[in-house]
């Protein structure tokens, strides 16, 4: 079993950044891969970025490419989310999530354990 925990979300003006952690704790081949998710209120929930916790890797949505960083601390199992001009659209509540394997973005099913979620709020 996985248990993650977001922190770090909170308001910020269009054109800032802000940058979200991803505790982890648990089973180290369940969360193969990490990534974040964000749902915007009425809308689905959107893959942003994950990372393949063994190498390193990144895949980014096009949304969010050239605006997110996603990076690790494997010592503090920590995953980062870094967004930088931050857009209205990027209100929405993040989560991040677990998977042993598949690690897309384009579905939620892969992944069995969840966060909490933590809001992000952009306001001109």
């Amino acid at each position: 079993q996985v248990h993650l925990v977001e922190s770090g979300g909170g308001s910020a003006q269009a054109g800032e950044s802000l940058r979200l952690s991803c505790a982890a704790a648990g089973d180290a081949d369940s969360r193969n891969c990490i990534a974040w998710f964000r749902q915007a209120p009425g809308k689905e929930r959107e893959g942003v970025g994950v990372i393949y916790t063994g190498s390193g890797r990144t895949v980014y949505a096009d949304s969010v490419k050239g605006r997110a960083t996603i990076s690790q601390d494997n010592a503090k199992k920590t995953v980062y989310l870094e967004m930088s001009s931050l857009k209205l659209e990027d209100t929405a509540v993040y989560y991040c999530a677990a998977a042993p394997s598949g690690c897309s973005l384009q579905s939620t099913l892969w992944y069995q354990a969840w966060g909490q979620g933590i809001q992000v709020t952009v306001s001109s």
